[in-house]
């Protein structure tokens, strides 16, 4: 029998061709990456060059005043210091948590289960995405003063667990990697719905939900929103720096230095977590 030679040709890029897609990516990179290097080079200029006029990108005269600025007017209010950075926090990380364990549940169930009315749900779920924040502040008001969680953390906490965008994502990631057979065989084994969501679903859709964590990460860590809180001691970091505007225009330079302490913690997460929502888009559009 003759033998039959299949001839393959492999398609690689010349180095001329990875030089321009380099040159090419570092270019939008820096480009994307301009407001923050502005907002960086702002924080620590001196007062001389805050003011100068053209304005000057890059600093010339680099200093950590603004930074002290900052520290000592913070450290002058009624309220310490780390009592707003401990709401922020609380705030931030147990609303994540929650989220991202609530909605991978919702998820799991409207995917994996068959009920009456479910789909019906999840248009309600696909419904609410369309509506601002601002269209529901009323109805939210008046259902946090009916449950009495005005002037405290749940009124911040609890509506971040049912924030449809989550719900969505993770309705949709579980759809296309998980298959129905893993399943039944983790069932046949004798493993409970909960073994099998937090053992097998959970592990499997780990980049849908570290890429949810960044965007409820990020929502929470900036928020100022005073609508339900009107104590100053339970007030988020993002209020209280957001006062240091009000001073007028001898305080900017604070302003840029607390512009720079807002946006680390959001970007060291994302930092940490890049590979895994690069993930998510990759596998977002594959099918069984």
């Amino acid at each position: 029998m003759a033998k039959i030679k299949l001839h393959t040709h492999r398609l690689n890029r010349s180095l001329g061709g990875d030089i321009c897609i380099g040159v090419f990516l570092f270019t939008v990179g820096l480009f994307m990456a301009l407001p923050m290097i502005y907002a960086i080079c702002t924080s620590l200029k001196p007062a001389d060059e805050l003011w100068v006029y053209p304005p000057r990108f890059f600093v010339h005269n680099p200093t950590f005043k603004n930074f002290k600025e900052l520290f000592r007017i913070l450290d002058d209010s009624t309220v310490p210091f780390s009592r707003y950075i401990f709401n922020t926090l609380f705030v931030t990380i147990v609303g994540t948590g929650g989220h991202v364990v609530l909605a991978s549940m919702c998820a799991y169930a409207l995917c994996k289960f068959d009920f009456r009315g479910k789909n019906f749900l999840f248009n309600i779920v696909v419904l609410s995405l369309m509506f601002n924040a601002t269209v529901t502040a009323i109805p939210n008001f008046i259902i946090m003063a009916r449950l009495h969680w005005v002037d405290t953390l749940a009124a911040l906490v609890v509506p971040a667990f049912g924030s449809s965008l989550g719900l969505y994502l993770m309705k949709q990631f579980i759809e296309q990697m998980i298959p129905d057979g893993i399943l039944e065989a983790a069932r046949i084994d004798g493993a409970g719905e909960f073994l099998i969501f937090f053992r097998i679903v959970m592990p499997m859709v780990k980049p849908a939900w570290l890429t949810l964590v960044i965007f409820s990460f990020q929502g929470l860590w900036n928020l100022a929103d005073t609508n339900y809180i009107y104590r100053e001691d339970l007030k988020p970091l993002n209020y209280a720096l957001h006062q240091i505007l009000s001073g007028g225009v001898t305080r900017v330079g604070a302003s840029a230095a607390a512009t720079v302490l807002m946006m680390i913690v959001p970007i060291l997460i994302f930092v940490l977590t890049q590979s895994q929502v690069v993930e998510t888009l990759a596998t977002s559009g594959m099918k069984d």
